[in-house]
């Protein structure tokens, strides 16, 4: 009976994923582990490896092609000693989604690790009846090299197969851990945007001539998510002015110092300082559910980065227990993958909290649309010098403004006053960074 390859999903917002291109042909021999295509996902283009052995024997999904469901039949792979006559009859339409499980008891003093963003499904177990681990023979020669203990790990390959990606971002000698450290809401049937235009709409004569330009799966996924978030979650703002001139100072002197391996930014600061400020207002690092709010134990950051047709927003972990080196490290790193469409599921999920920088460019403040199912998001503007008045005096400081967006729901006034006082106490004098 030739097997069934189905479009995988690679992300816990994707629905539907674009072939962009299939590495293996029909009448190809395929080992376990080898790649069979790529996938274009809302967030990036991932490689599909192969759990079996055989011989590609249909491709039922043109490379190119988008929109594809989750769970759909893409292609059908012949067993040993099976031909062409083995496909005949073979039912390939996608079955039923599966309806979202219940959602689990919500004990908010729970300790929670590694906190995940609530997700409408999640990643089978890696392993098939009998216990026995499911690995690409790659990754288990990976695992073995690294002292990785497979079965602590969640595969986020095809059936919940461990490949590659999964033991590069594992901890060597990690027990194993559930998919989600909090409990997650129950998955809420998708809200379409609001409509734009109709390409065949008569209005459309009237105007200049243009381009139409495709929606990417990314521009899709962002459309819906954030047209949610605006309308849905009832969110209110904070802005505060920020003298940036003492921690500039440091930034230069810890950058001039000689022999240094690291070029930290203002951004890497910021980041720095949101996590001890979270640290010390917990309450304002918080995600709602119907159960309970989440009041998260550590701060997982994401940071937002314009990519082509979209952007994205890689989690720099634990931040507030990294030093100023090690984040802008990460940071740096975790732009270039995101920029080249390198990133995995694991780099980019789960953040309790995002910031997002346009200071580079020049604006002087603005406020941003919450990233559910976090809790709040931080605008950073430019840092440009301004008249101030100190001591009855008109005097000038580099001054930079923040501005705090909230989710009500679970975050309220006092709390993201609390908040963004602290952030600034810590930025206006960076000697806080060592308490």
């Amino acid at each position: 009976m030739p097997i069934k390859i189905l479009m995988p999903a690679l992300s816990p917002t994707m629905t539907d994923g674009k072939i962009a291109k299939w590495v293996k042909k029909e009448g190809d021999a395929v080992e376990s582990g080898d790649v069979l295509a790529e996938i274009e996902t809302d967030k990036a283009t991932m490689e599909v490896e192969s759990i079996d052995d055989g011989t590609m024997g249909k491709i039922l999904v043109a490379e190119g092609t988008e929109g594809v469901p989750v769970n759909q039949v893409i292609a059908l792979l012949l067993e040993d000693g099976e031909d062409a006559s083995a496909m005949e009859g073979v039912e390939v339409s996608a079955p039923p989604p599966a309806p979202a499980p219940p959602p689990a008891a919500a004990p908010v003093t729970t300790p929670t690790p590694v906190p995940q963003a609530p997700a409408p499904f999640a990643a089978p177990p890696p392993a098939e009846s009998g216990g026995r681990v499911v690995a690409s023979p790659l990754a288990k020669r990976l695992a073995s090299e690294k002292g990785v203990n497979l079965a602590a790990i969640t595969g986020t390959g095809p059936k919940g197969r461990i490949v590659k990606r999964d033991i590069e971002t594992a901890v060597p000698g990690a027990a194993p851990t559930a998919l989600s450290g909090a409990p997650s809401a129950p998955a809420a049937a998708p809200t379409p945007p609001t409509p734009g235009l109709n390409l065949n709409d008569p209005l459309l004569g009237t105007m200049p001539e243009f381009e139409a330009v495709p929606n990417s799966s990314m521009r899709k996924v962002i459309a819906r998510r954030l047209t949610e978030s605006a309308r849905d979650i009832p969110h209110f703002n904070v802005t505060m002015d920020v003298e940036i001139d003492t921690l500039l100072d440091y930034r230069k002197r810890l950058n001039g110092q000689e022999g240094a391996e690291y070029k930290i930014s203002v951004n890497d600061f910021v980041i720095k300082a949101v996590a001890l400020a979270l640290a010390r207002v917990p309450e304002s690092n918080a995600s709602y559910t119907d159960e309970a709010t989440l009041l998260f134990k550590r701060a997982d950051i994401s940071v937002a980065v314009a990519i082509d047709g979209g952007l994205i927003t890689p989690v720099i972990r634990d931040a507030g227990n990294k030093g100023l080196a090690q984040i802008s490290g990460e940071a740096k790193t975790l732009a270039l993958r995101a920029r080249a469409g390198q990133l995995q599921p694991t780099e980019y999920e789960g953040g309790t909290f995002t910031i997002s920088n346009l200071g580079m460019f020049g604006i002087k403040a603005f406020t941003s649309i919450i990233n559910p199912p976090q809790g709040a998001i931080l605008s950073v503007g430019a840092g440009e010098q301004r008249p101030v008045v100190k001591s009855g005096a008109l005097s000038s400081a580099t001054v930079m403004t923040l501005t705090l967006a909230v989710d009500h729901r679970c975050i309220d006034g006092a709390t993201a006053v609390a908040f963004i006082k602290e952030l600034k106490a810590i930025l206006e004098e960076p000697l806080q960074f060592m308490l």
